[in-house]
Parts: structure tokens; sequence; C-alpha cells
């Protein structure tokens, strides 16, 4: 039977009096072969979690995914994938279990990338920071909300640029690893063949010159 480990992840920050917003997280691991990893997340109520994996190296390049939620309900069940998207909406509130199983391949262990991104509706009361302790000045023609407001798309932009750049990132890791694991095949193989033809070169040589030597024998 394979063995199970269940790790809590640590990427997500959770101020425990008041249970804010998880940050957004990724995580590059190894995944022994016959074996299974778990991981907790803690979600938020009536948010939103989204789910993205990859296996980026490995025989296969698959495993089996799952996310069971906080009362033990299998919520998404995965056999022998590659990657996948899922979006958790909305989430129950409590730790949601993801794991990732291996236990079918005897030999060949995986390298496997998954990120969370989450999207509360409940993160509309963040203090105002900066802007609590500037003045207004009813001279100013730019009003300071407008200016913080355009200053949280920008940043949220560029997060999601930063996400996707992580993903193409975890693309160009598995596409580098499959060709390295195909130019190993076809450099083995094609030893094989070289070894084949020269120990069959050998053999007809071999074979010619017994053959002459065989008549010059019968001549005498």
């Amino acid at each position: 039977m394979a063995s199970v480990r269940g790790l809590v992840l640590v990427l997500l920050p959770l101020v425990s009096a008041g249970l804010t917003q998880p940050q957004d997280s990724e995580l590059t691991f190894l995944l022994p072969a016959g074996r299974q990893e778990c991981f907790y997340q803690t979600a938020l109520y009536n948010g939103s979690m989204e789910v993205e994996y990859q296996v980026i190296g490995g025989a296969g390049l698959d495993v089996d995914f799952s996310v069971t939620t906080p009362s033990g309900i299998l919520l998404i069940m995965e056999r022998r994938r590659s990657d996948g998207v899922h979006t958790v909406e909305p989430t129950e509130a409590g730790d949601y279990m993801i794991c990732f199983d291996n236990s079918f391949s005897t030999i060949s262990e995986k390298l496997v990338f998954f990120e969370l991104i989450f999207d509360s509706q409940q993160g509309e009361e963040e203090p105002d920071s900066w802007a609590d302790i500037v003045e207004p000045d009813e001279l100013l023609d730019i009003k300071i909300e407008d200016i913080k407001e355009s200053i949280e798309s920008m940043k949220s932009r560029l997060e999601r640029s930063m996400q996707m750049q992580t993903v193409l990132r975890a693309f160009e890791a598995r596409d580098r690893n499959l060709q390295e694991s195909n130019l190993g095949r076809v450099n083995f193989w094609s030893a094989v063949n070289l070894g084949v033809l020269v120990i069959v070169a050998f053999l007809q040589v071999y074979m010619l010159k017994s053959l002459f030597e065989d008549k010059r024998k019968i001549r005498t």
C-alpha cells in the first residue's frame, strides 16, 4: 500500500485572530514512486480558490489528483493527468486537502508544480493604510482614493502577470525535461544500432574470409 504524508502548506500566511485573505502561493516538489503527497490549505467562506498543477518531470508526466473539502467530501478526482486547472467556488470555510498520487508508478518519480490563486469577496474591508494618515486637501483636483484604486488595479495586474510567467516557466521546464529524456533515448538507441552495424560488418568480413580460405584448401 502506498504511504501517505500530510503536509501543512505554509506558503499561505493567515492572521490567527482575523482569518485574513490567504495569499496566492506556488510550490514545486518531487513526488517519489509509489507515494502520495497531501497538502492542507485553509480557505475562507464564500471565496474562490483556483488550483492549477503540472507534471514537469518524470516518465509519463502523469499523476492522480484530488481535492477534498473540510467536511471530507471528495470534490475533484482525476487519474493519470499531466496538468489541470480547477476552481472551487464558493469555498467552504476550513482546511482543504490537495493530494497528488504516484502510487501507480513503481519506478519513476515525478516533479510536480502547482499553484493556488485566491479571490475572496470578504477582502473589501482592508485598511486604507497610507490613505488613512494623509489629510485630504480640498484644493487638489486628484483624489487620493482615485490614486489608490489605480495603484491597486496595477498591482493586481502585475500579480496576475507574475502568475502567468510562473505557469509559462513550468511549461518550459516540462518541455525541457521531455526533450532531454527523448534525447537520451535517441542517443542510447543510436549507440545500439551503431554497435549492431559494427558487429554485422565484422561477421560479414569473417564469413567472407573463411569462405575464401575453404576454397583454397579444397584446391590444394
